[in-house]
């Protein structure tokens, strides 16, 4: 059945008129929430910890934020903007007390809903709405007169009113010009991290580093690796974004499109689809929620450790030196 995409001519955005949206968090999504509002009329509170740089950035941006407990407390709609490991303790400490009977409790990713982190009082209606793109973006297209599609959810037996305020929302934030889809929290939630762990991230970084594995054991120069096996990705990433598969098989040589059909399959195997199911199970069923918070809450040591563990890798340390050679490339090196 197709998805139900909603766009401006279906919000009404006095539903906001009246009311004060707190956004707590100035971070990727915050700060472009807060301005695209605000810039669409609604009134708009900042909840940030002093003395951070996302403090100063606000600041900068024309709010005067307060703490996270004083935004709650003033906020007719608010949304959490904070990154998924810190939600659940903040929410609990400095949030929910705050709340009053006829709030809107927001988010723009649905993890802490849905594993339970965060449990909305009694008559305070939950409400996701989850631009489908980074916040940098979010703010750029709005401010060129376009915007991101956005997914939008309410809790079971939420009103009316409360979807009306998400499709206000999504407007007041871009969204409505391109599109507002209507899902499920459950749904949102189990698709995005399926996608991060599977393709996005996880399978796409997995494959990038055995390439060059391969190559390079092999005895073929670690330069050459990189370039076949982590630069070029962007190019078809490219003519994917742009066209899907088939734009991408239209614009690579004949060659390479046989070598897609005849040795993709032996990469990606039933093998490789079960253990994709294997990890959607664990989304569905929780335990990577448990065992993501559980490493966080325990000081993330394995986590540390891994991330330095690739940041040393061959393939970064010869894409380091490369990319110098570079000039077109906004070079973002991270120690």
């Amino acid at each position: 059945m197709p998805a139900k995409i909603y766009y401006d001519s279906d919000a009404d955005s006095s539903v906001l008129s009246d009311k004060t949206v707190a956004i707590i968090g100035y971070g990727s999504q915050g700060h472009a929430h807060a301005q695209n509002l605000r810039d669409s009329g609604a009134k708009v509170l900042v909840g940030q910890r002093p003395g951070s740089k996302n403090y100063d950035l606000a600041v900068s941006h024309g709010f005067e934020p307060v703490s996270a407990s004083e935004a709650a407390a003033q906020g007719d709609v608010v949304n959490i903007l904070l990154p998924d490991e810190v939600q659940g303790e903040i929410y609990r400490e400095h949030i929910r007390d705050n709340l009053q009977p006829g709030n809107v409790l927001m988010c723009s990713h649905g993890f802490n809903v849905h594993f339970g982190e965060v449990q909305a009082p009694e008559g305070v209606d939950l409400l996701l709405v989850a631009p489908k793109g980074p916040g940098h973006l979010v703010r750029s297209e709005f401010e060129q007169g376009g915007g991101v599609p956005c997914l939008i959810a309410t809790n079971e037996g939420a009103s009316d009113e409360t979807f009306k305020i998400g499709l206000a929302y999504a407007k007041g934030i871009g969204g409505g010009r391109a599109g507002v889809i209507h899902t499920t929290f459950a749904e949102e939630t189990e698709t995005d991290l399926f996608g991060e762990q599977v393709v996005l991230c996880g399978g796409l970084s997995a494959l990038i580093k055995a390439g060059f594995e391969t190559l390079v054991e092999a005895g073929y120069q670690p330069e050459m690796a990189y370039f076949e096996c982590m630069h070029e990705v962007k190019l078809i990433v490219d003519l994917f974004y742009q066209g899907g598969l088939s734009y991408m098989r239209y614009s690579i040589s004949n060659t390479a499109e046989f070598g897609d059909y005849s040795r993709g399959p032996r990469i990606v195997t039933d093998e490789t689809k079960a253990e994709m199911q294997k990890i959607l199970a664990e989304i569905k069923s929780g335990q990577f929620a448990k065992e993501w918070l559980g490493e966080y809450r325990a000081g993330a040591e394995n986590f540390k450790a891994m991330r330095k563990a690739d940041h040393d890798h061959g393939v970064e340390q010869v894409g380091r030196e490369l990319r110098k050679l570079m000039s077109w490339i906004d070079e973002k090196e991270v120690d």
